[in-house]
């Protein structure tokens, strides 16, 4: 079982990878790029959207949202991209890292919390 895991952990890796490299195939449409541009900005993004402390959602995202997103995305792809990305991924060990990202997330968290705050702030405030 824990190398079943290993193996399919190393497979997403390696999707992901391929995903980014086939988002800049001029021969992959553009629903497909806009799909897997979400998806793989999401994979490699510092910062998740569900922090992993939060016990069971924290890892919702992580096993069965991210995956999904990734065979979705996969499905999109033209198989002839998908292979050539996919063999040039496994032969470039480098994983990018998408800081556009995870500011985007930090902002969705602190927008919500200043949403939060303020609702809070006109709850306690009571009526006019």
């Amino acid at each position: 079982m824990r190398r079943w895991l290993s193996a399919k952990a190393k497979a997403l890796k390696t999707d992901t990878k391929a995903l980014y490299l086939a988002s800049r195939d001029p021969r992959t449409p553009w629903y497909a790029k806009a799909l897997v541009v979400v998806v793989v900005a999401y994979a490699l993004s510092p910062v998740d959207l569900i922090p992993d402390f939060i016990p069971v959602l924290g890892y919702l995202d992580d096993l069965i949202l991210l995956p999904l997103g990734i065979a979705l995305a996969i499905k999109l792809v033209p198989d002839r991209v998908m292979t050539d990305a996919r063999n040039r991924a496994r032969h470039d060990p480098a994983r990018p890292v998408n800081w556009i990202a995870g500011v985007l997330v930090i902002a969705i968290w602190l927008a919500s919390a200043l949403a939060v705050a303020w609702i809070a702030y006109r709850w306690w405030q009571g009526p006019g």
